[in-house]
Parts: C-alpha cells; structure tokens; sequence
C-alpha cells in the first residue's frame, strides 16, 4: 500500500508497490490500466523480469521506443480490446476493481483525519480492518 498526495502520478509509486509486493512474494505479472501505459512502466518491469498487461491509451502509437509497449499496442489493434483482454488475462482486473469498491463503501471515499501523517495512518488501519474482516 502507498499513500500519497494527489501531485504524485501513480507511475510514480509503482517502483515502490513492487518492491513491497516483493518482500513478501515474487511477482511474475502486473496488471494495470490506461494510467500505467508508458515507456517507463514498461522498462521498468522488463528490468525486472516481470510481465507487463497494461491497457494502452486509446492514442499509444506504434513507433514507440520500448518494445514491450509497442508490443502491446499492437497486439490491441490486431486483435482488438475484447480478444486482447481475453488473452493478456487483463480481464482479471475485476478482483482488484471489486475490492476497491468493496472498501469505498465500507470506508467512504474521504478521511476524517487533517494532515497526511494522520491520513495515512487512518487509512493504514482502515486497510487492516478490510483485510480481517475479508480473511473471517
């Protein structure tokens, strides 16, 4: 988990959900959406041997620089959306969406703490709570 202010790009706070992730598993594949299609993204998990199903933007091109996008954007517009979803497994994107929404309308979309030290920690318990309570 990586709380953050709304100025920092989830791009940003990837590096670090993965290494997180991977203190505690080996991760082989890292599903995301439109928001995680660039360049940087893409390299990044191919440094790290780690298979890359993110949705390319609706305008990705294919003279992109890294092959990794490039590849996925033109398997998009072979294939189409429904067929690559299908095979990337991108569809199993909908567990991850399913428990977002699960929390939000258990927790509510906003915090009542005031600084980000006390948000963060609100939300880290909240977090914990959803785990227990999603483990009964």
């Amino acid at each position: 988990m990586e709380v953050s202010t709304d100025d920092v790009h989830d791009v940003k706070a990837l590096p670090r959900l993965v290494d997180g992730a991977e203190a505690n598993v080996k991760v082989s594949k890292v599903i995301g959406d439109g928001v995680y299609d660039s360049g940087r993204v893409y390299g990044f998990l191919e440094g790290r041997g780690i298979g890359a199903v993110i949705k390319p933007r609706r305008n990705s091109r294919l003279d992109t620089r890294c092959p990794g996008r490039r590849l996925a954007v033109g398997r998009v517009r072979e294939l189409g959306y429904e067929a690559w979803a299908r095979l990337s497994g991108y569809g199993g994107r909908w567990a991850v969406e399913t428990a977002y929404s699960t929390f939000k309308r258990l927790f509510g979309e906003h915090s009542l703490a005031r600084s980000f030290e006390n948000i963060a920690r609100e939300l880290v318990g909240k977090v914990a709570l959803y785990n227990m309570m999603v483990n009964m």
